[in-house]
């Protein structure tokens, strides 16, 4: 899984209307350009007007302002951090625990290299994946399709990154495909969305999953059966919801959790 900082640009406009009322635009000017971490000498961020971007191809930028002794970055929530020091060559700051980020000031070209791709995030699915299977039921050959296709809709997952910073991770949905076929005959078919299970998962849960994977189980008398993963993109398949879905003969889908 991909993970990063990606606090994306995401805060509404009476956000920004009171930051531009009450920001400090000297201290923001100060900020601009690119930071190393004293510890460990590697770049940790550049600034280019009121973007912030990171050095990993996984992360998109986000926005901020400085508003008195603190510093804000602006993502799915506004995060506030406390400002100890800033100069031109030097930036300190307080994160999650109260632990201090001590920056530097860096004028070498080729610390811009890290960020080259820093703009757009990976999708976690790069390529259509197809799956089939033939089973045989009642004296009928039955095959199911399954086609995961990756797409442009965004989940963004809030953790705290390698930094100790809380950021907005950004992932990328599915899209799967099954039908069912005997001979060449279609029996069913229909794409299938995260939002199809909105009936049977929480919905905190459900807003910050992806549809992770589908497989064709079979079919007998209630009908042709498959069987979704939907999870959390940060956490392990153990900590996924499994689904049932089952098609009747008369093209009904019924979805429920697995046991």
């Amino acid at each position: 899984m991909m993970l990063g900082w990606a606090a994306g640009l995401m805060s509404c406009s009476k956000q920004h209307s009171e930051a531009e009322e009450t920001e400090d635009f000297a201290a923001k000017q100060m900020l601009q350009g690119i930071w190393l971490n004293d510890e460990t000498d590697m770049p940790f961020m550049k600034v280019e007007g009121d973007s912030l971007f990171y050095p990993d191809a996984e992360n998109l930028p986000s926005s901020f302002f400085i508003k008195h002794d603190t510093f804000f970055v602006i993502g799915v929530d506004t995060i506030p951090y406390q400002i100890e020091l800033q100069t031109q060559e030097r930036f300190r700051f307080l994160e999650f625990g109260n632990n201090l980020i001590s920056l530097y000031h860096s004028d070498d070209e080729e610390d811009a290299n890290f960020f080259q791709a820093a703009k757009e995030p990976l999708p976690i699915i790069t390529e259509r994946i197809e799956k089939d299977s033939i089973v045989m039921y009642d004296g009928k050959r039955y095959r199911g399709y399954v086609f995961v296709n990756p797409s442009k809709m965004r989940v963004i997952r809030t953790s705290i990154g390698p930094s100790g910073m809380l950021v907005d991770n950004v992932y990328y949905d599915n899209v799967i495909h099954i039908c069912v076929y005997t001979g060449a005959t279609l029996l069913y078919g229909k794409d299938v969305t995260k939002k199809d299970f909105a009936d049977v998962i929480p919905a905190n849960f459900l807003e910050t999953s992806i549809l992770a994977d589908m497989d064709f189980m079979g079919v007998d008398d209630a009908g042709y059966h498959y069987q979704a993963l939907v999870g959390d993109p940060e956490s392990s398949v153990s900590a996924a919801y499994l689904l049932n879905l089952t098609i009747s003969e008369d093209k009904q889908l019924q979805i429920s959790v697995a046991d």
